[in-house]
């Protein structure tokens, strides 16, 4: 006679007397002992008779099986006793001799036990309502009391973990351990409920998963005690709807652009300079993962057939992203962050990039619609800059953005946006830069705005230039001014047509009035170091005339770029047509050598 007493997490006890030589215990209703919830095994475990003592047997489950708050490895032995088995927050002890059977044996025992006469779950650890009654768990209690942050309720959707980064390694190597057992037991849970997450919305998703997670850890006694659950849970629901580690990273006002170059290793940019965080993906399934939640709400995809991929996250952080096998090391992400706050001119201003004087002259430039190519390196702030110029466009002109990431934010009432679209899956539907410019034409645009010239959609900029769209801005990659002249030929001959170079020079001569050259230094700063008049042809050569430059003078004690704005003294032809035509004008910031 096996004779064993139970006791819910409720608290609600009975007795179990049983004349085989094997108890089983589990959820299915086979089982002599059955025990609810969807943590436990349909067959979780067996007390066996072996003659001389009894044994426990587990046969696995998401819920461990603990004898005495140790937890069970396969087989335990011999009971006696007083010992106490644990199993979801059951308690299951063995009675002295069996004890006398005083209730009937299974049949009353199944009767007892299920939680048939218990209908109402735990609020705390309520399933997730696509679960059946049945499957729902109640609060675990133990032998060995759970520490009470297993009891807190589900995490907030977005609760603010500033300290992630600062982990000590071993700390954060158990942190990353212990987030990947609880992914796997999650996929295991919600495929077991057949919970259709297509079927939900971002926020039913989030809460629903949260629920799930903390069910998950209030019966999970696996969890390193020295490891905060609060933000275990957390991370596991980012990984799970978000982007992963990369939350914390995109909430960081502090980090400019996020580098993933394989699932354990991410770098971010800081100030300027490049360091490496010491938060990780699970996996690198994780990675691929979160750049499919990034692309798939554009129309895009990612995979073997499209390896790289362009995209945006909702706060406009521009995103890039390239996948095995053309990733040799794993997938990898590089996302450009947008700033959370718009910067202006002043801001530009207080930062050193640019000097009150030369922006006067930039916003005059723009009001009196001179065509302006912002040139520079990546990541010197072309982008940054062409905002702000953007913005000095006056609101009563209809102004057309066209962009292949859409990260322009313009004030004026009067914008429409454009972004080019890649091919589908069959390799069609394609939309380019080149055909949203040339369409952009037929929109009676005052102001045409490219967010950068990249191929032979510069021909297509130079001809709406020279053709009374004048007050155009674009960016390009180039590292001085004469280059960015270079660069514009070469684009223009990407066009595919076979124009001879003198008619390329002579479009670029008439359509673009001033470059401005931004370039980024060793210390992270970055600064207007040119600013260049385009005055026309001498011969096959087109001229060029520094207004404003920026003279660098070392470094400082800190590190720091140290030099000053001059002007070159020349004035440009703009400010002496505005001045010949009586509009008032400061003719003095030009002054050789004045700085600024």
């Amino acid at each position: 006679m096996i004779s064993v007493s139970v006791t819910t997490p409720k608290g609600q006890q009975s007795k179990v007397d049983c004349a085989a030589a094997a108890v089983t215990i589990g959820k299915a209703d086979d089982n002599v002992i059955v025990l609810r919830g969807f943590t436990i095994g349909k067959r979780h475990a067996t007390i066996r008779d072996r003659g001389n003592g009894l044994y426990l047997e587990d046969h696995g489950g998401l819920s461990t099986t603990e004898v005495n708050g140790q937890i069970v490895d396969k087989e335990h032995g011999p009971l006696i006793p007083g010992d106490v088995i644990t199993i979801a927050g059951y308690n299951l002890q063995i009675l002295q001799n069996g004890g006398a059977a005083a209730e009937p044996a299974a049949p009353s025992a199944k009767a007892v036990l299920a939680p048939k006469v218990e209908p109402k779950p735990e609020p705390k650890v309520e399933a997730a309502p696509v679960a059946a009654p049945k499957a729902a768990v109640e609060a675990p209690k133990p032998a060995v009391e759970a520490p009470k942050p297993i009891q807190a309720p589900p995490p907030a959707p977005h609760p603010s973990v500033p300290e992630a980064r600062s982990m000590p390694p071993e700390m954060r190597r158990l942190m990353n351990d212990a987030r990947m057992q609880i992914h796997h037991k999650l996929i295991s849970v919600m495929d077991l409920r057949r919970v259709d997450v297509s079927r939900m919305n971002e926020d039913e998703l989030r809460s629903q998963t949260s629920a799930l997670i903390s069910e998950i850890l209030a019966n999970d006694t696996t969890v390193p005690a020295q490891l905060d659950r609060k933000r275990l849970a957390k991370e596991v629901l980012d990984e799970v709807v978000g982007l992963g580690p990369l939350e914390d990273l995109l909430a960081d006002g502090a980090c400019s652009e996020i580098m993933v170059n394989r699932y354990d290793q991410i770098y971010i940019e800081k100030g300027g300079k490049l360091q490496l965080s010491d938060v990780t993906f699970t996996s690198e399934q994780a990675v691929v993962k979160a750049i499919e939640r990034i692309v798939a709400p554009l129309g895009r995809r990612i995979d073997e057939s499209s390896p790289m991929v362009d995209g945006r996250l909702k706060d406009g952080s521009r995103v890039n992203a390239v996948i095995p096998p053309l990733a040799l090391k794993g997938a990898n992400i590089t996302i450009r962050k947008f700033s959370k706050s718009k910067l202006k001119d002043e801001d530009l201003i207080r930062y050193g990039s640019i000097t009150a004087p030369m922006m006067a002259f930039m916003k005059q430039a723009v009001l009196h619609a001179a065509n302006i190519v912002i040139s520079g390196g990546t990541g010197s702030g072309k982008t940054t800059l062409l905002n702000v110029l953007s913005n000095y466009i006056p609101e009563d002109e209809r102004i057309i953005t066209v962009e292949d990431a859409a990260e322009l934010q313009l004030a004026q009432p009067h914008v429409v946006s454009l972004e080019a679209r890649p091919a589908n899956v069959e390799g069609k539907g394609a939309v380019h830069i080149r055909d949203l410019v040339k369409n952009c034409l037929r929109m009676r645009p005052d102001r045409i705005v490219v967010g950068e010239c990249r191929g032979g959609e510069a021909l297509d900029m130079l001809q709406a230039m020279n053709t009374g769209h004048d007050g155009s801005l674009t960016t390009a990659h180039a590292n001085t001014p004469r280059d960015c002249i270079a660069r514009l030929e070469v684009m223009t001959l990407m066009s595919g047509l076979d124009l001879p170079v003198r008619a390329i020079r002579e479009q670029i001569a008439s359509a673009v009035h001033i470059i401005i050259q931004q370039s980024r230094f060793p210390d992270g700063s970055r600064r207007v170091t040119h600013i260049t008049e385009v005055t026309g042809m001498e011969g096959e050569i087109i001229q060029l005339q520094d207004i404003f430059l920026f003279k660098q003078a070392g470094y400082g004690p800190d590190g720091k770029i140290k030099g000053s704005y001059v002007a070159t003294g020349n004035v440009p032809e703009l400010y002496q047509d505005l001045a010949n035509r009586g509009i008032p004008v400061d003719l003095s910031i030009f002054q050789k050598g004045k700085e600024l």
